[in-house]
């Protein structure tokens, strides 16, 4: 190219960079022009709104629910023991003499306690102990939802089933002994009744083997005719007062321990025991338990806190150590007593 010619080019090329320059300027001014006539509207709403200040909100909880025996006044009934048990009563296994009597015989709720006539269906029924039970669906708790470690497909023999249903209240395991019963649940739970009539309990009901059901219902006196009738079984003597034990499932080994910390107790000695709990029983307890040179069984129903039939069961011991021969003074009455039964 010729020196004019490439000098001309290099004009025209200057020229038309300027030009495109001061095109993009102009956009830019217009751009800018045109965000200065949003309408002040909309420059609200366009800008940034810092978000309110985060509150902590504080959980109440949920009020508990009242036991039956709290919903009819079992409580407001003065002990000189000053008892958290709602009912209370103990009796001396070989003379049936009363020692102490709270409410003895109004009508409950017992929870777990439901277990000792399980245990007792069981054994009378010669099944062999050494079978295979299997966990299922059906044995899940749908009355309250409880947690259980033995999932469904669980393998367990049936004395193990036994051992952790009377020592550590595992309701699956309940359940699924009723259920490999012959003739299966109802059929197991109508040899409950019957059982229970047998020893005269009149005033017991049951509707299902774990206790979970509020339905499951007796009254102290006839819980004390039962823990006497279920003391002389040896192998519910043993695995009631077990304090603990491993069970191999599938590749986990799973390890259980006693509900009742008093069995562990140097203090006490005692023969037979189980614990129970639904919020419409309260916290309950029966033991066998030999004290002060005699053979008690203790019943303590609808005891209200955590630990108060702990509590409730070591006063009663203390009281009776206190006094253990004269008859005057080791015997209780509470200065009322409400209705006999009461409907759910």
């Amino acid at each position: 190219m010729l020196p004019q010619a490439e000098a001309k080019a290099k004009a025209s090329t200057s020229k038309s960079a300027a030009a495109k320059s001061q095109g993009a300027k102009k956009s830019t001014a217009k751009a800018g022009s045109a965000k200065s006539k949003v309408s002040p509207a909309r420059s609200v709403r366009a800008k940034k709104v810092a978000a309110p200040a985060r509150r902590s909100v504080v959980r109440l909880p949920e009020p508990s629910r009242q036991s039956f025996g709290q919903l009819y006044g079992l409580h407001d009934i003065a002990d000189p023991l000053a008892l958290k048990s709602g009912v209370a009563f103990v009796l001396d296994q070989d003379t049936n003499e009363v020692l102490l009597s709270k409410n003895a015989q109004a009508v409950l709720p017992i929870a777990s306690i439901t277990k000792l006539m399980t245990a007792m269906v069981v054994t009378e029924s010669k099944l062999p102990m050494d079978e295979v039970l299997t966990i299922a669906q059906d044995d899940v708790d749908t009355e309250k939802g409880s947690s259980s470690r033995l999932r469904v497909g669980t393998q367990l023999t049936r004395g193990e089933m036994l051992h952790l249903a009377l020592m550590s209240s595992e309701n699956r395991a309940a359940n699924a002994l009723g259920r490999h019963y012959p003739g299966g649940l109802s059929a197991f739970v109508s040899a409950m009744n019957a059982k229970a009539k047998l020893l005269g309990m009149h005033d017991t009901r049951y509707v299902e083997p774990t206790g979970l059901s509020s339905q499951n219902q007796s009254s102290a006196r006839d819980l004390a005719s039962l823990v006497k009738s279920a003391y002389s079984v040896s192998v519910i003597r043993e695995l009631s007062t077990s304090t603990e034990r491993q069970v191999e499932v599938g590749n986990r080994q799973l390890q259980y321990h006693t509900t009742n910390r008093l069995v562990r107790s140097p203090d006490w000695d005692i023969g037979l025991q189980k614990t129970g709990y639904i919020s419409e029983a309260g916290q309950c307890l029966v033991m066998q338990a030999q004290l002060a040179g005699r053979k008690l069984i203790m019943v303590l129903l609808d005891s209200a806190g955590k630990y108060s039939r702990i509590g409730d069961a070591e006063r009663i011991r203390k009281w009776l150590i206190n006094n253990p021969t004269t008859p005057a003074l080791t015997t209780l009455e509470a200065s009322a007593e409400p209705p006999k039964k009461f409907q759910p």
